[in-house]
């Protein structure tokens, strides 16, 4: 079978590139032919890029039809799987090919119009669909622009509606949780053509077991903006009386704004920003970690970090936002405080420190949750599968067994 991706960038970057790689390179070991239809390349793995797509087109700045015309003649794919893509021109080149269509909503860009769906002031998350709401009272038609000389860009809300018609077409929506399902279906799409495939993080370490000791570290991973609410995670530790030890990693532009506010709250020598560090050293402080704090105040479509951190029985305290509870049961394998209560999310932070064979038993039901839940292999069958379905509808004749 073959299947085209498309895709915003080529290289490493995020997550959503870490998942379009991973799955191409898996499908590609299944005897799939693998494809990809890209912007700009990020500087960053490419050369596993190439090897996961042995066929590639680089898209223009302008007027980039043409050239997904002239992929689609010259691969022929049997499905087309569409990661972030966002220009117009790309969307209805693709969507008038006729070919089979796929899309992975990795997060709120489809449908939102500052892409993460909650009130610039007050965080707090919004629940409608796309509509004139949008431009009053939210005022989402000006979001901030990174770098420039202006702060801020128009964004056309009848854009946005036309963007939302075009992947409306798309034979398959695929969503990471039940929350992303219902956003789609809140916004007008055909709940037949939706299904829920969670990105699985590779197993674990078998070996690797905290030691749950005295140290009683917090361990908090990820990027450091405002919706991922590090700012929110300091106020609520300096309410932890217990003694603590709090390692941040990660980066972003709202590293700085938090490192002031950890001063201010006496937390300095409690708190320590690491800044980014490569996936091989997490382990060294999942060795000792007690818990790990996921302090998202934004409506995150299910935030990965809580998979990954599971699969070393880890116990992880967050916020009900988003798409978290779908694998965050409450009680279960760590607990869930409301949004933005600080004192709640101290409250369990203090609970599990305090008792470490909960932790302990709450780590591993969140190990056995995972493993039983979301298994690699399963989900790399499950996406061949649907890529099958979706090409036999149009083109029974010319596919393969899937793997």
């Amino acid at each position: 079978m073959k299947l085209l991706y498309v895709h915003e960038r080529f290289g490493a970057l995020a997550g959503a590139e870490a998942n379009a790689c991973i799955t191409a390179t898996e499908l590609g070991r299944c005897g799939h032919d693998l494809g990809i239809l890209h912007g700009s390349p990020t500087g960053r793995g490419e050369n596993t890029w190439n090897q996961a797509f042995p066929f590639r087109r680089e898209l223009p700045g302008t007027d980039p039809a043409p050239v997904v015309r002239e992929a689609l003649g010259t691969f022929e794919p049997d499905a087309v799987y569409v990661h972030k893509m966002a220009d117009m021109h790309v969307l209805e080149a693709l969507v008038n090919s006729g070919r089979p269509l796929v899309r992975m909503v990795h997060d709120h860009d489809i449908y939102c119009m500052r892409s993460y769906k909650y009130a610039y002031f007050s965080r707090r998350i919004c629940t409608r669909p796309a509509s004139l709401h949008c431009l009053f009272p939210c005022l989402a038609s000006l979001v901030k622009r990174p770098g420039g000389r202006f702060p801020l860009r128009w964004v056309s809300y009848g854009a946005k509606r036309r963007e939302i018609a075009l992947n409306r077409r798309f034979d398959r929506m695929v969503v990471v949780t039940r929350y992303m399902r219902d956003e789609l279906l809140r916004n007008g799409f055909d709940p037949d053509r939706i299904e829920i495939h969670a990105p699985v993080p590779r197993p674990g370490d078998p070996s690797l077991r905290s030691s749950f000791s005295d140290r009683n570290l917090i361990l908090y991973a990820g990027q450091i903006i405002r919706g991922k609410g590090v700012d929110v995670l300091l106020e609520a530790l300096a309410r932890v009386r217990t003694k603590f030890e709090c390692v941040i990693l990660g980066d972003g532009n709202h590293r700085p704004h938090c490192e002031a506010l950890s001063r201010r709250l006496g937390l300095t020598d409690r708190v320590t920003f690491k800044g980014f560090v490569p996936q091989e050293e997490l382990k060294d402080y999942y060795r000792e970690c007690s818990v790990v704090a996921l302090s998202s105040v934004w409506p995150e479509p299910i935030a990965t970090i809580g998979l990954e951190v599971m699969r070393y029985a880890l116990p992880v305290v967050a916020f009900d936002a988003g798409g978290i509870k779908d694998w965050l049961i409450d009680g279960h394998n760590g607990y869930l405080a409301p949004w933005m209560d600080r004192a709640a999310f101290a409250g369990r932070i203090e609970q599990l420190l305090q008792d470490k064979p909960l932790a302990r038993r709450m780590g591993e039901a969140g190990l056995e949750l995972v493993s039983e839940r979301y298994d690699f292999d399963g989900y790399i069958r499950d996406l061949a599968e649907m890529f099958h379905q979706v090409a036999a509808a149009r083109r029974p004749a010319r596919l393969e067994a899937v793997c």
